[in-house]
């Protein structure tokens, strides 16, 4: 079996470094030569695919590859992988299994109800429009007889080098309070779980939600890392006063959802090995993170 992963970044290295033994071979792309010259080895192929710059024989590599690994964000207005290569995909008259890494930022606010994939995103910020367009495109190709696409729908990623230990521990965490805001969060391990449980499923491809099982406010889990570094957390703002905070990360607070990860467990069977924050934190702070 042949892995091609469009964006070998964070989530795609953790999941090549867990379950690269599935595949045969793996190739991948960079945006970079640099970038390419760091990631490249024995084991990992790398191309570079950008803007203004696409390695010539990226095309017939990925055309080949069984397993097809999305994880390249959507620009402005369009994802770059279907605008460079959706049609070749969708043409190819071979067996694949498509991967595409989403959010569940496509369900939008719901006010801090409960979600899971029956219900019809509404999103709001253009980030997560674009993604549902995204979505839209992988799923047609997805009806083709050829192609098994999963959309993996992802709550707020966090793992080694990734969390808040480390943000305590340089000085760029905050304990932004908005009344009854809640997040899910999923470790990058479970990430990889649900990718190679998608990988192996038997059914048609689907859309999953992969979220952790205790969504929670944010201040809450700087709070607990806080404990367990022994520290003093940082105070707490209203979301009103915050000043600090990029837009990206306000407008995650424009957003309140719960989102429902039985559908996973139940029909993809990922077990997952952190299935709370706190179980997530514990572990970075025992191998060492934040310290």
């Amino acid at each position: 079996m042949k892995l091609f992963a469009f964006g070998l970044g964070y989530c795609a290295q953790d999941f090549i470094a867990r379950f690269g033994d599935l595949f045969d071979s793996i190739a991948g792309t960079v945006r970079s030569a640099d970038k390419a010259a760091e990631l490249a080895s024995d084991h990992i192929e790398t191309f570079v695919f950008g803007p203004d710059r696409e390695d010539p024989k990226l095309a017939e590599k990925m055309l080949a590859a069984d397993v097809l690994l999305i994880s390249i964000p959507p620009g402005v207005s369009v994802d770059p992988v279907l605008a460079r290569f959706g049609h070749r995909i969708a043409s190819l008259r071979a067996p694949q299994t498509i991967i595409y890494l989403s959010t569940i930022g496509v369900y939008g606010d719901r006010q801090g109800e409960w979600v899971d994939e029956t219900q019809i995103p509404t999103p709001l910020s253009p980030r997560s429009v674009t993604r549902l367009q995204a979505e839209k495109s992988w799923a047609a190709i997805g009806k083709s007889k050829d192609k098994k696409v999963h959309i993996l729908r992802l709550a707020g990623i966090y793992g080694p080098g990734r969390n808040a230990l480390i943000n305590l521990k340089d000085g760029k965490a905050h304990r932004i309070v908005k009344a009854d805001q809640v997040f899910n969060r999923v470790h990058v391990e479970d990430i990889s779980r649900a990718i190679a449980a998608a990988i192996a499923y038997d059914g048609r491809g689907a859309v999953w939600n992969v979220a952790d099982d205790a969504p929670a406010p944010p201040q809450d889990v700087v709070a607990y890392a806080a404990m367990l570094m022994g520290v003093e957390p940082p105070p707490e703002q209203p979301i009103e006063a915050a000043e600090d905070i990029s837009p990206m990360t306000r407008s995650f607070y424009a957003e309140n959802k719960r989102a429902s990860n039985r559908k996973l467990k139940e029909e993809l069977g990922v077990d997952l090995a952190y299935p709370t924050y706190r179980v997530g934190l514990e572990a970075l702070w025992e191998a060492g993170e934040g310290r």
